[in-house]
């Protein structure tokens, strides 16, 4: 190759020594004269960097890690985020670029249930600042929370959110209720279950840091806030993940759509209890069932009524009890279904492939039903993963720990605390439930 500073040097009319004389002449004659010059350097340098250029690979996608429920279990939830790289030993985000997947029902039944959310929220803060993500999506749990359906949070979850003042504003919203309990006397007639309690029944029902625990699941709370501006389903790469699984009938409904229709569902509860807080038909506290009640007696009150009843209470308080037709609360909702681990494999095949043709995806990531022996289960040919192990062992007998790695979007692996076994490889195309590989000790 022609050195271009050696060109350069070349004049017209200057002889050249040697048998590329000739052509240096007319080279020098024709290509040699200013405006061509530059021209002809600027191509030479383009052909010379594509030459010389190696070829550059594409860079490999980002490793993607689910995890399911916790249900307060924080020690073995840092447990298995540690083991798979995604914190340290302090509990802050080492995973990279990776995107982390919890599918919710991070909350309830364990013993440290805010520890989870405010591990939840740190890491959600300081993965993207190493290019990762955290997606942490809502579950049964979190919208009966955000809902006041509290039948499971046990009195050691309410104590968490207790403080130094609980015990007083405990004894404060019981004069509260004292107080509601006489205005609505009559109403009290018409309830279909009692709600007249005595101190001692009400502070039972209502432990220390039962207040604190609705303020924070609040819409301005400090997890309610938080809670509601989480998906129930997010569409990462050629796989949905979601707390329960999209039912045959919902298969249409594409994942902007269901979304959607969940948040407004949680819309329209905050707008019907804020509704009823301004009537004074409700106090903060109650939970989702006294709601109920109250709504049910306050309709079957004004009915019996001789004076004419306010019609848009009447419509507010029917349109509040038509909640359990709702998308995030119905058996066959996203947050509920459990047909993935119920169904057989021949019929749940075809069912599977149709919801995955439609939603344009090659796989469903699960959480929900516990799976036995605590074993992330591969289903429909490895078209279905159900990764809820029963984390909280104390609760769930025989779950333990786990995590669903995902790799160059074709290799999935069960990642234990003691072991790997590989449930999908690109080279097999279908679930390798017995393939192992060898155990890896904590990262």
């Amino acid at each position: 190759m022609i050195d271009t500073t050696d060109l350069i040097r070349i004049r017209p009319g200057r002889p050249v020594a040697g048998r590329f004389r000739p052509a240096a002449c007319v080279f020098s004659r024709y290509f040699l004269r200013p405006p061509c010059l530059v021209v002809f350097l600027l191509l030479l340098s383009i052909l010379h960097a594509w030459a010389g250029s190696p070829e550059v690979s594409p860079e490999a996608p980002a490793p993607l890690i689910a995890i399911g429920d916790v249900h307060g279990a924080f020690d073995d939830f840092v447990a298995i985020l540690e083991h798979a790289g995604l914190i340290d030993s302090v509990h802050h985000w080492t995973g990279g670029k990776t995107t982390f997947v919890q599918v919710g029902d991070a909350i309830d039944r364990g013993p440290k249930p805010r520890e989870v959310l405010d591990l939840l929220m740190a890491l959600e803060n300081e993965a993207p600042q190493a290019g990762g993500r955290v997606v942490s999506l809502l579950g049964n749990h979190e919208v009966m929370n955000i809902m006041g359906d509290l039948r499971y949070v046990t009195p050691g979850n309410f104590n968490s959110f207790a403080n130094g003042e609980s015990e007083k504003r405990q004894k404060s919203a019981f004069e509260q209720y004292a107080k509601w309990r006489d205005k609505h006397s009559q109403l009290l007639t018409e309830l279909p279950q009692p709600m007249e309690l005595t101190e001692a029944e009400w502070m039972a029902r209502h432990p220390v840091g039962f207040i604190e625990h609705r303020e924070a699941f609040s819409p301005n709370g400090e997890y309610g806030k938080w809670l509601r501006t989480h998906l129930a389903v997010a569409k990462i790469g050629d796989v949905i993940f979601l707390h329960g699984g999209i039912h045959p009938s919902l298969a249409s409904r594409k994942v902007d759509a269901v979304n959607s229709t969940i948040h407004d569902e949680i819309k329209q509860f905050d707008s019907d209890r804020k509704y009823m807080l301004d009537e004074g038909l409700i106090l903060p506290f109650f939970n989702l069932q006294e709601m109920r009640v109250v709504a049910e007696a306050e309709i079957m009150a004004e009915r019996k009524s001789r004076v004419a009843f306010n019609q848009e209470r009447q419509a507010r308080l029917l349109q509040f009890l038509k909640y359990p037709e709702w998308l995030s609360v119905r058996e066959d909702g996203p947050l509920w279904f459990r047909g993935y681990d119920q169904w057989s494999e021949e019929e749940g095949a075809a069912r599977v492939e149709k919801i995955l043709e439609v939603q344009k995806v090659a796989h469903i990531g699960v959480g929900h039903t516990v799976q036995k022996g605590g074993r992330i289960r591969a289903r429909f040919g490895g078209k279905v993963f159900l990764i809820d192990t029963g984390m909280l062992s104390s609760y769930y007998m025989g779950g333990r720990a786990s995590a669903l790695e995902i790799r160059d979007n074709a290799k999935f692996t069960a990642d234990y605390m003691d072991e790997q076994v590989v449930l999908l490889a690109p080279q097999g195309g279908s679930a390798q439930s017995g393939a192992r590989d060898a155990p890896t000790p904590p990262h």
